[in-house]
């Protein structure tokens, strides 16, 4: 090969790069589609996605698209080795990126390239996205325009002294990201994917149907435990259950109890009820529930101490990943409790323990009742 033509191949794959980066930030999967070969490869092992085949790019590009509030990808090329009708190569990458579950920051990543030369010109065969640098700290900006759910106001640096660091302050706002109902196709996304991990799942309408479903799914005469929810309580699912005799119910037996000399039979009482209704700090669209808690006494009931478990779910509480259910947990519901604990008891709550049930329990089947509005933190 003549060095003008290892030129021009050069000039055609790095041509590729910024196509592929244009398609992107246009938005136009369908191109982008048709940058890789028939059986071309595409892998993001840190999300994880691995997509094979144009109209599989197509469709899990439009995916992605959907989670996204804003992003922006610039690219710079790397090294490109030519071997006769193929080469491999690198391009550089620096990502801003806000989705609809919340998640936000920056990153710099790599992606190592397999391309091979076609009767349309050089395309790829292999994309592997390797992220080398993440910063998930909230972004201060927003899409200039932007009138979504999700635009941040500008900011302005403040001249005021820093706030006291012990003051309860800190802990009354969340991100909007955190406090806003998913949209039908995100909880019909985790709705499926809890049924796959085993979960019984209800998708309804608001708090009141949960309520009605509740009363339905309860036998009479039943122990039940309700642990500790601002979800139960705003939907007059706690009043229901405690308030009334038609249940024994758990906190008014353990509340007769002596603290001291019955703490053995308190104990057990709220570990093996015959029915545990909660709700949970998080569902993942990957079909997990996230759920903390300060003291622990509810997650022995959640993980097989309960004859059945019944979650109740604001739609504001679905999320991607793991990942993000974490930070759901520590930046949002883990604050909002807190406030409410030092007003309750005059002290602070704390994560202490933390559940991920990526399954329900062997001896505990639970129904998630997963409702279309926001309720709860």
């Amino acid at each position: 090969m003549n060095d003008f033509q290892a030129t021009a191949d050069r000039v055609e794959i790095q041509a590729l790069q910024g196509e592929f980066t244009d398609a992107v930030m246009m938005r136009d999967r369908a191109r982008l589609a048709r940058l890789f070969t028939a059986d071309g490869v595409l892998r993001m092992p840190n999300v994880p996605i691995e997509l094979v085949g144009p109209e599989q790019i197509r469709l899990g590009g439009e995916k992605l698209q959907e989670q996204w509030d804003f992003f922006v990808q610039t690219t710079h090329p790397g090294a490109i080795e030519i071997d006769g009708d193929t080469a491999t190569g690198r391009a550089y990458l620096h990502e801003l990126a806000r989705l609809r579950s919340g998640f936000q920051g920056l990153n710099y990543a790599v992606y190592h390239d397999r391309y091979q030369r076609t009767p349309d010109g050089w395309r790829f065969t292999e994309r592997v996205y390797e992220v080398r640098y993440l910063d998930t700290t909230p972004l201060a900006g927003s899409a200039p325009g932007s009138t979504g759910p999700h635009a941040a106001a500008p900011t302005r640096r403040s001249t005021a002294p820093a706030p006291d660091s012990t003051a309860p302050a800190q802990h009354a706002t969340a991100p909007a990201p955190y406090t806003e109902p998913a949209p039908a196709e995100r909880l019909e996304r985790a709705a499926a994917a809890l049924r796959a991990n085993g979960f019984a799942v209800e998708v309804l309408d608001d708090a009141a149907a949960a309520r009605a479903r509740v009363a339905e799914l309860l036998p009479a005469d039943a122990t039940v435990l309700t642990a500790a929810s601002e979800t139960l309580r705003l939907s007059g699912i706690d009043e229901d259950v405690n308030g009334t005799d038609r249940y024994r119910a758990v906190r008014r037996l353990a509340s007769a109890m002596d603290r001291a000399a019955e703490a053995d039979g308190i104990r057990r009482i709220i570990a093996t009820p015959d029915v545990v209704v909660g709700s949970v700090a998080a569902v993942t669209e990957t079909g997990a529930l996230v759920a903390a808690s300060a003291g622990g006494s509810q997650l022995t009931a959640y993980v097989g101490g309960a004859g059945r478990a019944v979650w109740v779910v604001g739609a504001q509480k679905v999320v991607l990943d793991l990942p993000t259910a974490l930070r759901r947990v520590q930046d949002h519901a883990l604050p909002l409790e807190s406030a409410r604990a030092e007003t309750a008891y005059g002290q602070p709550s704390a994560g202490n323990q933390l559940l991920v049930l990526n399954a329900p329990a062997r001896m505990t089947p639970g129904t998630v009742l997963l409702l279309r509005e926001a309720i709860g933190y």
